[in-house]
């Protein structure tokens, strides 16, 4: 079968032991935590300590979820020098210390030439390219030290990394294991929508990024007017969804599927849509042996 987790800041602001028994009633297995957004009094930076660590970590074991990103989402290619150095040396906080989170990798976007990440003319220049290499660098550098893993998610149309081929192109430029991909499909959707089938689409990129997905982010979309509208909880759009689980399964068996764009309304459905859809491939599968 497949592995659901949630993005638990979509389920509340709340302390560790309620949040962990709040997630664990709707049976999923995971969570990409981001301690900025979920807990009311999250640690300043350079607070963090393997006590507290191991303290939130076992609070969530407890309740059989494994805490399977630890989101600290940043802008790597800031305008600003020293707001990013500030957001670097977080990151790199998180790097140090999601072991004892019972975490292995730590996830980020890539940012845009806006500080807020929004788009900008310039996001799409070789120099800011080279900027985020530059920053990613310096991040695997910590990562490779403490034996943790950057992950990096792309973004169309918007962020430094904006399609499959970029991410080709930073995984060729560091080939380090200490580098990781976040894999979002709708995210990789560029706004005027796709120019072959969707099928196509997710097999590339399985294909070039396959080796260095390290969690999915799950959630759906439709086209309207010619834009993709892409924030709709999963089975509410478009997406193929039986050929993305079929693929999933066969290529990255057990990798942590994280539903975004869900909450306390519709997080149960979409758990429930997205078990039965997986349910039925391997039916499928099991009738054809």
């Amino acid at each position: 079968m497949i592995r659901l987790g949630f993005r638990a800041h979509d389920y509340g602001c709340l302390p560790p032991a309620e949040l962990a028994k709040t997630i664990a009633a709707y049976g999923v297995e995971s969570v990409q935590l981001a301690l900025s957004k979920v807990f009311p009094c999250p640690p300043p930076a350079g607070a963090l300590s393997p006590g507290y660590a191991r303290s939130v970590g076992k609070t969530f074991a407890e309740k059989g979820i494994a805490i399977a990103v630890l989101g600290c989402y940043i802008n790597p290619v800031h305008p600003d020098r020293d707001e990013r150095e500030r957001s670097l040396r977080r990151f790199e906080e998180h790097l140090r210390f999601c072991r004892d989170f019972g975490c292995s990798l730590v996830g980020t976007e890539t940012g845009s030439c806006n500080p807020d990440c929004s788009w900008h003319p310039d996001t799409k220049k070789r120099e800011t390219f080279d900027l985020l290499c530059s920053s990613v660098e310096r991040l695997l550098k910590t990562a490779e030290k403490c034996g943790s893993i950057v992950g990096i998610e792309g973004v169309a149309d918007c962020h430094t990394l904006s399609s499959i081929e970029l991410m080709q192109e930073l995984i060729e430029r560091f080939p380090s294991p200490a580098l990781g991909v976040i894999y979002d499909p709708v995210n990789l959707i560029p706004n005027n929508g796709l120019a072959r089938t969707q099928e196509e689409f997710f097999r590339e990129a399985l294909d070039v990024l396959g080796s260095r997905i390290m969690a999915v982010h799950l959630k759906d979309f439709r086209m309207e007017g010619g834009r993709k509208i892409g924030d709709l909880p999963a089975g509410a759009g478009e997406l193929d969804w039986p050929c993305l689980l079929q693929l999933l399964m066969e290529k990255k068996p057990g990798v942590d599927l994280l539903l975004e764009n869900s909450g306390p309304l519709t997080g149960r459905g979409c758990a429930a849509f997205l078990r039965e859809t997986a349910a039925k491939i391997i039916s499928k599968k099991s009738e054809e042996l």
